[in-house]
């Protein structure tokens, strides 16, 4: 199955909450899940259910998906590697997707989105260490610097977000240098830091039935 296509915004009308899907729409009135706070489709203003143990564990493992951008085997093998490290297993996988080049762009504020990030990012306009890398899943390390590449740096595109970023302030496990469009990995990311609302718990019984 291929990437979806359609509109996101569905996605948290569907989980019930902002997942910021698309970027700053998702602070304005324009915000879908504050003009329509019921779920998609014909039912969805219908009369909700209660949900079973099962469905609340897996609605938790759509919204992770939904949040970071990953599809059901590549989110498996996350999973999979987070169990073969040491500590807990849930915030291990939260740290793998946080960690992920896209994810990284987005929160130093280089992308209004984590979609925007991806495209940015196999388009060619990003360096790590000066090394260009199209790769949106690629995993960054403590000391890894990310860059906007020179030639991009003077589009339209990168001075409006250049002109935005100013306004961001990202986690304290990374650092913007917004003049010079470049990021850098302090540190790797800790529970505390992972603004997303998951409940990474339910994820590992999910996948512990």
């Amino acid at each position: 199955m291929g990437r979806y296509t359609g509109s996101v915004c569905r996605h948290c009308r569907r989980e019930g909450e902002k997942l910021f899907l698309k970027g700053d729409r998702c602070y304005s009135p324009k915000c879908a899940v504050d003009r329509k706070p019921y779920g998609p489709g014909q039912h969805g203003q219908g009369r909700p259910k209660k949900p079973t143990e099962y469905g609340l564990q897996l609605r938790e493992k759509q919204k992770a998906k939904r949040i970071y951008g990953v599809m059901e085997k590549q989110f498996r093998n996350y999973f999979e590697k987070a169990e073969r490290q040491s500590g807990i297993t849930g915030e291990n996988l939260l740290i793998l997707l946080e960690r992920r080049l896209d994810n990284v762009v987005y929160r130093l504020g280089l992308a209004a989105s984590r979609k925007e990030a991806r495209q940015l990012i196999s388009h060619g306009h990003f360096t790590v260490n000066g090394r260009k890398v199209n790769i949106p899943s690629f995993l960054v390390k403590p000391g890894q610097e990310i860059e906007v590449r020179a030639r991009s740096k003077e589009s339209p595109k990168f001075k409006d977000i250049q002109a935005q970023a100013a306004y961001k302030t990202p986690p304290e496990w990374l650092e913007l240098d917004v003049e010079n469009m470049r990021g850098r990995v302090l540190a790797l990311p800790k529970r505390e830091n992972i603004e997303a609302t998951i409940a990474e718990h339910l994820i590992v019984e999910l996948y512990s039935r």
